[in-house]
């Protein structure tokens, strides 16, 4: 029996970053869970590089608990760390490493708790579910949920174990990541008109997409329950051009709508294509007819907004003794849980403000609160 203390420094041991293989670190948990009996089942991605992991204490039956985290974890490349990132540290009460909150730390939590909920026979089950690539835009998990889609039995209620400082959250905002590849045509800067220039082209749509998201802004549209109230729209990277005395024939530009759970990032999307076609393509095309402007999605992730009436929030708010709930700007996994037909809040150990910084770390005192909600969550499934 191992406390999460010591298995978070195991955990941080392993170089997850999204990039990289998370098969050691699953074969870790894996092993681990297999020391008590519990059987684990993989979902591999396509290459057979990385996986999810799904396991369930508890009687076969509909109903229980699905506690998830994310295994993998941003770079550190560029990043001014004064400690080794993947090798944990200890300090005044603080432990340093990546990963240490967002999110091995909830993990670390969940696997010291099996023996508790092994301690007596559950009235309802708890699952383990540890996906990978979510900080790449939530992919992994989708092959888990598809599966969990499929089963008899589903569960009732998912905990998210991202970081909230312990404090319940029941809503964020979706994602939508878009690329617009425009394909001009090329001639010499002196006879421009000769040209399409696609980096002008660009900054058309651009200017569209700042303006659908001025219209967001408008105050009937705002949900004062997050911050920003209103859904955004923001365009993060531009490239094109090859010398100032060439009309460019190619700019790709990536885009990122954030929206409420009651706002569809797609309308944006359809917005902008839609100008696309009407207002420039025609244009473009009279000049050149091999023109063209095209978008792919990057990813995308739905909103969550769990009604604080409903079970799921009730029992959050029991494990955590906290009813104060809350939302956060950033996204996770909860939303296509909720979408799956799983109730999610989100509710983990650690500040968000650590994450994906250099020397990123956890108190002691925040794992001790996530054991402690873990115990009460034994105990509830004991009796519920």
């Amino acid at each position: 029996m191992q406390n999460s203390r010591q298995l978070l420094a195991r955990l941080i041991e392993f170089n997850t970053v999204s990039r990289e293989s998370n098969l050691a670190l699953i074969d870790f948990i894996s092993t681990y869970l297999k020391g008590f009996d519990i059987p684990c089942q993989l979902f591999f991605n396509a290459e057979g590089s990385k996986a999810n992991l799904f396991a369930t204490i508890g009687p076969d039956i509909p109903g229980g608990v699905v506690l998830s985290g994310h295994t993998d974890v941003v770079p550190v490349e560029g990043q001014a760390w004064t400690l080794s990132p993947f090798s944990m540290t200890e300090r005044d009460g603080h432990l340093f490493g990546r990963g240490t909150a967002d999110m091995k730390g909830f993990i670390a939590c969940v696997l010291a708790a099996v023996p508790q909920f092994l301690a007596a026979p559950l009235k309802q089950p708890v699952h383990f579910a540890f996906s990978y690539d979510e900080e790449v835009g939530c992919l992994g998990v989708r092959s888990l949920l598809a599966d969990l889609q499929q089963r008899p039995h589903k569960p009732s209620v998912c905990i998210i174990g991202e970081p909230t400082l312990m404090k319940p959250v029941l809503g964020h905002k979706g994602k939508l990541a878009m690329r617009c590849n425009i394909q001009g045509a090329a001639c010499h800067s002196a006879y421009a008109p000769q040209g399409v220039n696609a980096i002008e082209y660009a900054a058309k749509l651009i200017g569209k997409l700042g303006e659908i998201g001025q219209n967001l802004r408008a105050p009937q549209l705002h949900d004062p329950r997050f911050d920003p109230p209103f859904s955004t729209v923001q365009t993060g990277m531009i490239s094109g051009g090859r010398a100032l005395n060439i009309v460019p024939a190619e700019c790709q530009f990536d885009f990122e709508v954030r929206a409420l759970p009651s706002d569809d990032p797609q309308d944006v999307a359809d917005q902008v294509q839609q100008f696309a076609k009407d207002e420039l393509l025609p244009r473009m095309h009279a000049v050149d007819t091999q023109t063209s402007i095209e978008f792919s999605q990057l990813s995308a992730y739905p909103g969550l907004a769990t009604d604080a009436q409903s079970p799921a929030a009730q029992l959050i708010a029991l494990l955590s003794q906290c009813d104060d709930f809350s939302t956060v700007a950033f996204g996770t996994e909860g939303g296509l849980f909720d979408k799956a037909g799983i109730a999610t809040v989100v509710c983990g150990p650690g500040s968000i403000e650590q994450a994906h910084k250099p020397d990123e770390f956890i108190s002691i005192a925040q794992l001790e609160q996530c054991d402690a909600m873990l115990s009460r969550l034994a105990q509830w499934l004991k009796t519920a």
